[in-house]
């Protein structure tokens, strides 16, 4: 059995310790795999666009007047945690103790309702004794798209930083694109943000609870530290659009989450930019030492609560899958990358449409 995360790890034990249950759940497991390895197969026999042809059905935007940001280069942030709490979405915080139904309808479900309470009370003292603290920066640069890749100007000496991106190749029905996130800047005069967030303290005060064997507490700091830095994402998000083109951006918090309002800023390692190995990249622009920020050897970030990613300002750009991807992308990808072909497979390997040699 694999438990995606250790706050849900609770009801699959208890249903492993009793024998009723726990064949039940052996049942719905197995058929979970069949469905999965039905779906796996599937995908291999859906229709593939060569690199050329999914590349001559990009995606069309109007550029119209490009904005200009405040400034470029990086500011840094360090909210207190008080104001983050504002921005929670505790949609996601019941999600994480797979419990269902919205928010905050949810509250008038006994569980949820002393689940809520326990986190507020517990924020409560966090924010008190100071045991987090948050740390982020954001920033623009002069950008242009050459191909599928985001080249910025950085600095004034000439200095260029590219960011190959990688482009649908499944076919499409007829007058539905082929996206890349290239397709979203503009071939000159146009700018790219970019942001990295973190919550520190989470894993010192975990450790503390765990040491008094209070694992609940333990869990519930982590799950509010990831909710906290999701928080904080959304919080620096709206000021980089303030600084950049929405001036007098007031959107309400269901607006925020529910993603209603221009552009889009997405992370490196997730469906329209499946790369994580990008953040290396992306940490060297944000200068993310500064910001007390690291990536491990597989591009996980520390501290664990982070949440990095770009920021993109057209109102055409939004959240895609890139999917499947041919052999021919993956090797054009390599060369824009500057990467061997295999250390590239290695990366994108769910994504692959072929087995690797």
């Amino acid at each position: 059995m694999h438990v995606l995360d250790a706050s849900r790890v609770v009801g699959v034990v208890s249903d492993l310790l009793d024998a009723d249950r726990a064949s039940a759940l052996h049942a719905r497991n197995a058929e979970e795999q069949e469905r999965l390895r039905e779906q796996h197969a599937g995908r291999r026999h859906t229709a593939m666009l060569s690199l050329a042809r999914a590349r001559a059905n990009a995606e069309r935007v109007d550029f119209g007047e490009l904005p200009v940001p405040e400034f470029t280069g990086v500011r840094v942030l360090d909210p207190e945690i008080s104001a983050l709490r504002d921005f929670i979405d505790w949609q996601f915080f019941f999600l994480a103790w797979e419990l269902k139904g919205k928010y905050p309808a949810i509250l008038d479900q006994p569980v949820a309702r002393e689940l809520f309470d326990d986190a507020n009370q517990l924020l409560d003292q966090i924010i008190a004794d100071g045991s987090f603290t948050a740390r982020g920066g954001y920033g623009f640069w002069p950008a242009h798209a050459e191909g599928d890749d985001i080249v910025l100007a950085v600095g004034g000496n000439g200095e260029r930083v590219r960011f190959p991106m990688l482009r649908q190749q499944t076919e499409k029905p007829e007058g539905r694109a082929n996206r890349c996130l290239a397709d979203y800047i503009a071939p000159a005069g146009d700018h790219l943000g970019a942001f990295a967030v973190s919550v520190h303290g989470a894993e010192q005060l975990a450790a503390r609870f765990e040491a008094e064997r209070d694992d609940y507490r333990a869990i519930m700091v982590k799950a509010l530290a990831d909710r906290l830095a999701e928080a904080f994402a959304e919080y620096i998000h709206l000021q980089a659009r303030r600084d950049w083109f929405e001036p007098d951006a007031k959107p309400e918090l269901a607006e925020l989450h529910a993603e209603r309002f221009r552009g889009i800023r997405p992370a490196m390692g997730y469906p329209a930019s499946p790369d994580h190995s990008l953040k290396r990249q992306l940490f060297e622009l944000l200068e993310a030492k500064q910001l007390d920020m690291a990536l491990t050897e597989s591009f996980a970030m520390t501290p664990a609560a982070s949440v990095s990613g770009l920021i993109f300002a057209n109102p055409a750009s939004r959240y895609f899958t890139v999917g499947r991807i041919g052999r021919d992308q993956v090797a054009d990808y390599a060369e824009r990358r500057g990467m061997e072909l295999a250390e590239v497979e290695r990366w994108l390997r769910p994504n692959l449409a072929y087995d690797p040699d």
